[in-house]
């Protein structure tokens, strides 16, 4: 075999090497671009929520405003942020300001009996459920993804063709902390 057709055959390979590996990359990164479209569904989902969940909860928890304002900011926050970041960090703060929010209502009896109220609470658990679920699988996918960014040969192509790495979804500043129950 002549060493043009050694050198052609090499290349070729090379060129199939690169396509898979680009490949590769590229159906990673959708995978993570739908995680974190599976995470927006759902806070759009718990945004449309709060609304009615904070009306619910006004008529019986007059002397709270604070907690209220604060979810409600958090709702607006969420819903104006742009990038992914400011969507975790929003998301974060919500989460804060609706656990504050029940233990308010915790204070309330007539509002824990209300069925509206029980009714948005518990679709609101299931939302955080499902939320969670998609979080782990984000962080899942953007780890599969990071990994193959960042390990050797991969690395190469993908510095060639500007993949990146990806953000995880973060926990909550304190999330490790015990939370502190009272029963006053």
């Amino acid at each position: 075999m002549s060493p043009f057709w050694i050198v052609l055959i090499i290349v070729v390979l090379l060129v199939f090497f690169f396509i898979a590996v680009y490949n590769n990359l590229a159906k990673k990164r959708i995978l993570v671009r739908e995680g974190w479209s599976g995470i927006g569904t759902f806070l759009q989902q718990r945004n449309d929520m709060i609304p009615n969940l904070v009306e619910t909860v006004k008529g019986y928890a007059v002397h709270e405003s604070k907690t209220l304002q604060d979810v409600v900011k958090w709702r607006n926050k969420s819903v104006a942020a742009t990038s992914n970041t400011e969507k975790m960090e929003a998301s974060n703060r919500m989460n804060e300001a609706l656990l504050d929010f029940f233990a308010v209502a915790e204070q309330y009896p007539d509002l824990k009996a209300n069925t509206n109220f029980l009714a948005l609470q518990t679709d609101l658990k299931e939302m955080e459920v499902s939320l969670n679920q998609s979080r782990r699988y984000y962080n899942g996918a953007v780890r599969d993804y990071n990994q193959a960014v960042a390990v050797f040969p991969s690395n190469l192509v993908a510095g060639m063709f500007g993949f990146t790495a990806e953000p995880f979804f973060q926990e909550e500043a304190g999330a490790g902390a015990v939370p502190k129950v009272s029963f006053n």
